[in-house]
């Protein structure tokens, strides 16, 4: 399994794929490659999902260059690439400080 390092320096680097449900919500969101690759080197684990249905996985949170929070959940295999489940901007609505939930 991944580590949060690994994680970190693929996502920088450009090495991740999206499952189709998190490339269209990139496209929905208007997210870039560009913002993935700047919040890469410095996102955090907020939530932890060892049990997830399809294989551990975790929340990860990380700000663009320009100040805009991103939320990613990541699975933790091995696979070559870092695989984005879904991700999107965290609704201050729902969340206090883009990392615990209301």
């Amino acid at each position: 399994m991944k580590t949060l390092a690994d994680i970190q320096r693929q996502l920088a680097a450009g090495e991740f794929e999206f499952s189709r449900h998190a490339f269209r919500r990139a496209v929905e969101r208007d997210i870039s490659e560009r913002e993935i690759r700047e919040t890469g080197s410095r996102v955090e684990i907020i939530e932890d999902y060892p049990d997830d249905k399809y294989a551990p996985s975790a929340l990860l949170l990380g700000f663009t260059v320009a100040g805009r929070a991103l939320h990613f959940q990541v699975s933790y295999m091995g696979t070559e690439l870092a695989k984005i489940i879904t991700i999107y901007e965290p609704d201050p609505r729902e969340w206090i400080g883009h990392r615990k939930r209301r």
